[in-house]
């Protein structure tokens, strides 16, 4: 597979020697920046994920009608939680 480059960045020179100063023995700064770029990705596709399903969540409640209450999902999860803690 062939591989692309990305843009040059341009920094303050604090941010480059704070990213610099943090990085892992061994790890280049070239690492770190593509490590965080992909996992910024990966956040980014999540969030666009998650408000997807919320957004075609409130989409059924309108059609349907059927709303939950704050307090009762809430209790649903504390039963989760304990649950599964129960089974640790």
């Amino acid at each position: 597979m062939k591989t692309a480059t990305m843009p040059a960045l341009r920094v303050e020179p604090e941010l480059r020697l704070a990213a610099e100063n943090i990085l892992r023995p061994g790890e280049t700064l070239s690492a770190f920046v593509e490590d965080s770029l992909r996992r910024n990705v990966e956040f980014r596709r999540t969030q666009q994920e998650f408000i997807a399903r919320g957004l075609a969540s409130r989409d059924a409640a309108k059609k349907t009608g059927v709303y939950f209450s704050s307090d009762d999902v809430l209790a649903e999860l504390d039963a989760i939680l304990a649950s599964s803690k129960a089974n640790q």
